[in-house]
């Protein structure tokens, strides 16, 4: 896991993740987020298949390790955010926490529906590049499940308890059940990927990887009513600094000239 330096810390008890992750024989970084509250801790979004290790490498070095996971939140079914979820099981496979998603994601993440854009040869292809244990975790939790794996489900506009207050953003475009999440508190949208950051710019997310993309790009006028002073993309990082002011802009070059 290779780390950034000041960015890690966004503000008091939220934290962002550089992980490195590998797809079909390329390698980029992705960056889940991780709120820490005086008793516990929640995850958002847990990277591709066996990074769970990496990320409670991090959570043990910065010293909340002996807090209880309080709850992971799925923002959307992609494998790079669901994949590393098993990894957080307990030895009977049990999830001792809350795991969050939307409805519209659901069915794929309690394992009844398949992934919607990696086909299953795809699947099958990564997990054989992964070891045997890491596979039989995903598999038992997505493939052939015996309970489903979402316990609590968010809906658009509900505030999560977690860091004080985060709201709920359903931003569907990218899949139906897409969410990004407000943390109130340090003013940070955590955009998942209905936003990227991409040669140092903030763009939507991209076509190449979005079901529905004037859905996901609709969505982005679902920002404007948050004062938001940092971002957070799951590819691409950190970014702070009129972010209001760039979301219009990316709203308005997507509009129309009448």
């Amino acid at each position: 896991m290779r780390r950034l330096g000041n960015d890690m810390r966004i503000s008091d008890g939220l934290e962002m993740l550089e992980l490195e992750m590998k797809l079909g024989g390329r390698s980029m970084m992705i960056h889940p987020v991780i709120i820490n509250d005086k008793d516990d801790w929640t995850l958002i979004d847990t990277g591709m298949p066996g990074l769970a290790i990496d990320i409670l490498s991090y959570v043990e070095k910065a010293g909340f390790s002996k807090k209880p996971l309080r709850a992971v939140i799925l923002t959307h079914q992609d494998i790079d955010h669901i994949g590393g979820f098993p990894g957080f099981l307990d030895d009977s496979g049990e999830a001792p926490f809350d795991v969050y998603a939307h409805a519209d994601d659901r069915n794929t993440i309690d394992g009844k529906a398949g992934l919607l854009k990696f086909p299953s040869e795809n699947l099958a292809a990564e997990l054989a590049s992964v070891p045997d244990d890491v596979r039989k975790q995903y598999e038992n939790t997505f493939i052939r499940p015996s309970k489903p794996t979402v316990t609590q489900l968010m809906t658009d506009g509900m505030t999560l308890p977690m860091g004080g207050g985060l709201t709920v953003i359903h931003t569907p475009g990218h899949t139906p059940g897409h969410v990004s999440l407000y943390h109130h508190a340090s003013k940070t949208l955590i955009a998942s990927d209905a936003l990227v950051i991409h040669n140092g710019e903030l763009q939507p997310s991209s076509p190449y990887s979005t079901v529905n993309m004037d859905q996901a790009l609709q969505s982005l006028e679902k920002f404007t009513p948050f004062d938001i002073e940092t971002v957070v993309c799951y590819h691409g990082g950190l970014m702070r600094g009129n972010i209001n002011e760039k979301i219009a802009a990316l709203i308005a070059s997507q509009s129309p000239i009448s």
